[in-house]
């Protein structure tokens, strides 16, 4: 039972978003407070509800945001102000992460608590890699040990004297500094030099990276790629598997730094599809939507609902607002009438099924002379009238078409886009220290509110490498408009498209 004064000990897995369980997932999403490591995923804070409190908890090396004490305390302290404290640990709590003192704490405290496993780093790791640490050709045992003790303790209990003669896969968990020493004891303890040995960096992330090379030669590799910590070290010859079993880094993105601009709640269909193909994404969203500022011509046009011969859409942003003040006036979607219905694009036709509406014309392309054009063929437009749900600020070349036509036109406000300053994620802070290698725009606001906070000019001067990629042409517009041309544009003009421009371009992209 998820109670108030309680704390939980909540393992967020190796790196990959996918990997945190449904628990852990469903702890966050009740959480007062939330303390989180810095090798959480950032992405799973935005689990978290809106209100939580979030406390950055992060230890590198001997760099410690707070103090292990001063931490163990605040735990204590947060759950006995009644609060529901999710204490979010990369990996698994219990696997190196000093998830057991703080439990003792706790339970010292009479501070309630629960642990909830993660997916540990000493098996995804490799796992991402190719690298099975088990196999019955090869092995039937594995070892994981910590590469980077307690300095404060007077004896050591890593003997790598018994690590070397241990039969099975040895993986070593933080010991990128220390690899040449701990390689050069376990051949003085009798491992052959040429044992097959790979690091994964970042493991199961859009920026994993492995290395490869044998006991003898793995400290010259790691300073010849200037291989940085976090890493997760295999030792074994199942390390020889990889060249066959190598799936996530073969993925059609993999290695891409992709910038995704949606509204919060729409982000994650795009970054979803991205994280699929091998991306690392950041999620800043650059707009939200807030009802429309003159609210009473929604409301006339859905009183007069019935007086309409057709109901044109041109996004999923507009349906759910739409629809959502259609529900505050009327409680039953009968109540919409007789009118047809007309989409743009198939994510808002999509959207409209979800209500088990039928959708009568569904035009691929966001161009207006081709949306009125497939709304004629369908019938004649003459007399007919129209009502046009979208944004308060929104190209009227479609309306002016249609009225071209012969239609008697209503072009309703039903939301407004409001831009987004939040950074919960710390998305906004790692594009401007390092860049990425694409941004994705799916409209025009986008493009404009993104600009707004972060001048698109001027990032692009900063990291040249960065490209754009365009929805479609009005999208393309609004890019244009600021002196900018993408480098990609989607068709069809969709969330598919626009994934599979970028597959496209990378997979035509020149080898460095």
């Amino acid at each position: 039972m998820i109670g108030k004064g309680t704390v939980y000990l909540v393992g967020a897995g190796p790196g990959d978003a996918g990997l945190m369980t449904l628990r852990g997932a469903e702890l966050l999403a009740r959480a007062d407070v939330v303390v989180y490591d810095a090798l959480v995923n950032k992405d799973l804070l935005g689990m978290a509800p809106a209100g939580a409190e979030l406390i950055y908890a992060g230890k590198r090396s001997s760099n410690h945001a707070i103090p292990q004490t001063e931490l163990n305390q605040l735990l204590v302290d947060r759950a006995r102000a009644g609060k529901c404290v999710v204490r979010l640990k990369g990996g698994d709590p219990y696997v190196f992460g000093r998830g057991g003192e703080e439990a003792s704490e706790l339970a010292a405290a009479k501070v309630p608590f629960e642990v909830v496993p993660g997916v540990t780093s000493s098996i995804a790791g490799p796992s991402y890699a190719g690298i099975p640490i088990t196999h019955r050709k090869h092995c039937s045992s594995f070892t994981i040990v910590t590469g980077h003790e307690d300095p404060d303790k007077e004896e050591v209990d890593v003997h790598w004297d018994e690590i070397a003669k241990a039969p099975g896969t040895k993986v070593i968990m933080m010991g990128v500094t220390r690899i040449g020493v701990i390689a050069q004891n376990l051949i003085a303890n009798g491992m052959s030099p040429d044992t097959p040995v790979a690091m994964i960096r970042w493991a199961t992330t859009g920026r994993q990276q492995t290395i490869q090379g044998t006991l003898a030669t793995i400290a010259d590799v790691v300073q010849k790629s200037d291989f940085k910590p976090p890493a997760v070290t295999v030792i074994g010859d199942v390390v020889e598997l990889r060249d066959t079993l190598n799936w996530f880094e073969k993925r059609s993105l993999f290695g891409q730094r992709i910038v995704v601009t949606r509204t919060r709640e729409q982000a994650s269909q795009l970054a979803h599809a991205l994280q699929e193909r091998g991306a690392e994404t950041l999620e800043i969203p650059t707009i939200r939507l807030e009802p429309p500022t003159e609210r009473k011509i929604l409301i006339d046009a859905l009183l007069g609902l019935n007086s309409y011969d057709w109901l044109v859409f041109t996004s999923p942003n507009g349906v759910t607002a739409f629809f959502g003040a259609f529900f505050k006036a009327f409680e039953d979607l009968r109540d919409v009438g007789g009118v047809r219905i007309a989409a743009v694009g198939p994510a808002t036709a999509a959207k409209l099924r979800e209500l088990h509406l039928k959708v009568d014309v569904v035009p691929d392309e966001f161009v207006a002379s081709r949306i009125a054009e497939a709304i004629s063929e369908f019938e004649s437009v003459e007399n007919l009238r129209m009502l046009i749900a979208r944004a308060e600020v929104a190209n009227r070349d479609l309306t002016k078409q249609l009225e071209e036509m012969g239609a008697i036109v209503d072009d309703v406000a039903c939301y407004q886009t409001v831009p987004e300053t939040e950074d919960r994620n710390g998305a906004v802070a790692r594009l401007n220290e390092s860049g990425a290698d694409w941004i994705t725009f799916t409209s025009g606001s986008t493009v404009e509110h993104f600009h707004a906070r972060m001048n698109l000019s001027e990032l692009l001067k900063a990291h040249p490498g960065l490209k754009l990629a365009s929805i479609g042409p009005e999208t393309s517009k609004a890019l244009a408009a600021l002196g900018l041309k993408p480098a990609i544009e989607a068709s069809p003009h969709s969330i598919d498209g626009l994934v599979k421009a970028l597959e496209e371009y990378s997979a035509n992209r020149p080898v460095a």
